[in-house]
Formats: C-alpha cells, sequence, structure tokens
C-alpha cells in the first residue's frame, strides 16, 4: 500500500506544481483554500438537514457547536497566514529538504486513501441496489454522499496536498497572459 501512497502522492505533486506554474499559487494556498470550501460546506450541510427539520434545543446545539468549531479553527488552523506557511516551504526547498509530512502523514494518508476507496465501493453498491431497497435508501441517499465526499474525500485531497513541495516562486502563465491581453487591448480616446 505504501507503493500505492507513494505514487498517488507524486502524481499529486505533479498536479500541484503544475496549478502553481499556471497560477503562481503553491500547494499550501491551494490547500487552505480547499480547508476553506470543505468548512463552508460542511456548515451549510449541517444547517441545511438538520437547522430547518429539528426542534429549538437542536437548533440551539447545532449553532453552539458550529461556533465551537469555527473559533477553534480560528485559534488553531487559521492561525499562521498562507504567506508564513508559504515562506517557511520555500525556504526548506531552497535548503534541498523534503516535506516533512511526506513521510510523518504516511499511514494517515494511506488510512484515508484505503476509507475513500471503500467509501466509494460502497456508495456504488448503493446506486446499484435493488429496486425493493432503493425506496429506503433514497432518502439517506444525500447525507451519505455528502459526508463521504467532505469527510473522506477533501480530506484525503488535503493530506496529499499537504505532503507535497512547492516550486520555487514564479509568476503564473495566466497572470502574464491576461498582462498581456490587457496590454493589446486599444484605448479609445473621446474628443
Amino acid at each position: 500500500m505504501t507503493y500505492i501512497d507513494a505514487d498517488v502522492l507524486n502524481l499529486i505533486e505533479r498536479l500541484c506544481q503544475r496549478f502553481q506554474q499556471l497560477t503562481g499559487r503553491t500547494n499550501v494556498w491551494l490547500a487552505v483554500q480547499l480547508t476553506n470550501l470543505s468548512i463552508i460546506a460542511y456548515f451549510v450541510w449541517a444547517a441545511g438537514v438538520y437547522f430547518g427539520s429539528a426542534d429549538l434545543a437542536v437548533r440551539v446545539f447545532l449553532t453552539l457547536f458550529c461556533t465551537g468549531v469555527f473559533l477553534g479553527l480560528t485559534r488553531t488552523l487559521f492561525k499562521e497566514s498562507v504567506e508564513v506557511s508559504e515562506s517557511d516551504a520555500y525556504r526548506r526547498v531552497a535548503k534541498g529538504l523534503r516535506n516533512p509530512r511526506r513521510l510523518r502523514d504516511a499511514q494517515l494518508r494511506v488510512s484515508f486513501l484505503t476509507l475513500s476507496v471503500l467509501l466509494a465501493f460502497f456508495a456504488l453498491s448503493l446506486l446499484a441496489a435493488p429496486a425493493d431497497v432503493r425506496p429506503y435508501i433514497a432518502p439517506h441517499w444525500p447525507r451519505v454522499l455528502l459526508t463521504a465526499t467532505l469527510v473522506v474525500g477533501l480530506t484525503t485531497v488535503l493530506l496529499y496536498v499537504l505532503a507535497c513541495d512547492p516550486l520555487p516562486p514564479c509568476v503564473g502563465k495566466v497572470a502574464e497572459w491576461v498582462r498581456g491581453l490587457v496590454k493589446l487591448r486599444p484605448v479609445r480616446v473621446r474628443v
């Protein structure tokens, strides 16, 4: 399984480096954006699923829980800026050192990768369920799919993205292309 993890990690690293060449943004920036996406999607999902159909006690609990999670994230995950994390990664790469998460998080990545594959198989088997069972599965299908996607899918991708090494700082090709288009645009003068 470690060979599969290494191959997936190398593939994701090539994709992150290609993303950096195109946009000028590193895998650290991408990881922060994926984290933000997963947090927003989770809160919207929790509010949509439970807030509208629950009584007052559940709504209060859900509000307090989401507030607590958000405060915890602001004191831990969002404490350090993206620029500081990127500069640390650039310094490490300039010294010729690899990302320590490549080895440190290997078991965690393998566990989440295995869980992702198993949940994908489970979701596909639910789709192929016999017709007489589908009415019992249908009400729960959106929750199962969204939970598997958020918890396992995004977390797995995030673990791989965080273990990648960025390229040296560069201006993205897309930004250069846009600047070239702006320079070519004729200026109209009104008389």
